[in-house]
């Protein structure tokens, strides 16, 4: 597959791998969005209606 380059160590095995950004980078943007998504799965959220609160309030202190 061009545009990808394995690296290997001494003893041959694949320990890190170079990607061409400009071929393959919104594939990897993609695959990267879905990692961060996946790491996130348990944490607990919070309502629009508390985000906006809590927004309006940082910024009328700053005001």
């Amino acid at each position: 597959m061009t545009g990808i380059q394995f690296v290997t160590d001494g003893k041959g095995r694949k320990v890190a791998v170079q990607i061409n950004l400009k071929r393959y980078g919104a594939v990897l943007e993609d695959f990267w969005d879905g990692l961060i998504s996946e790491s996130r799965r348990h944490e607990k959220g919070i309502s629009y209606e508390h985000y906006r609160a809590k927004r309006l309030k940082d910024h009328r202190q700053r005001g």
